[in-house]
């Protein structure tokens, strides 16, 4: 049988090492070849869950829009960030995407003990960090997080397909289709997109 002094200090142990809130984070838009790239930083409520939260890539666009306002409404806090492609194109896509990161940590109203990120990454954040690979179907907050980011980011390609309709933004989200790419040596590149990536590095070349 323990002691009680056992127990105590077994006790006290386990009260320093109480985590406190966790983050999760993820990106969405490293790919395309226009538009920012967003990320999403959230901290869920255990005692209010949300069922179905998975890889925002392996969901429906229908059923991401539900999680969406579930995680808006449910979650902690939550917040969205993101860098644009002006940035990208000085800093490049990579360190663009740990800025959004950062950003999206910055942003939260309540302050984490501990973030997760998806990836192999990660940005330089006040507060300790972990990278997890394939972290957005490990890790409930970085799904979280997948949803938000990539809901936002759907969104703006959206409102870019109403403006420059003419290169099929809606159905691309800003990816190297070839319909994206016909579009391109079409009508030429248009202010959103990156260009610094190869395709449209080449249509400027040759302009």
């Amino acid at each position: 049988m323990r002691s009680k002094k056992f127990l105590r200090a077994e006790q006290v142990a386990l009260y320093w090492d109480t985590p406190g809130l966790i983050a999760g984070v993820d990106e969405a838009g490293r790919g395309p070849l226009a538009g920012p790239v967003v990320a999403a930083a959230v901290i869920l409520d255990e005692r209010n869950p949300i069922s179905g939260l998975a890889d925002s890539k392996v969901l429906t666009a229908k059923r991401r829009e539900k999680l969406f306002d579930e995680i808006r409404a449910k979650a902690l806090c939550c917040s969205i960030a993101q860098a644009s492609v002006e940035e990208i194109d000085r800093i490049n896509i990579l360190q663009a995407t740990l800025l959004a990161m950062r950003r999206a940590v910055e942003g939260l109203r309540l302050k984490p003990s501990l973030v997760l990120v998806d990836g192999n990454r990660l940005p330089v954040l006040a507060m300790r960090a972990e990278a997890i690979v394939k972290g957005d179907s490990k890790v409930q907050a970085i799904s979280a997080a997948s949803i938000l980011a990539k809901v936002t980011r759907d969104r703006w390609c959206a409102e870019l397909d109403a403006q420059y309709p003419q290169y099929g933004f809606a159905g691309h989200k800003g990816y190297g289709t070839a319909e994206h790419l016909l579009a391109l040596y079409t009508h030429g590149v248009c202010p959103q997109h990156r260009k610094t990536f190869g395709p449209v590095a080449k249509v400027l070349a040759y302009a």
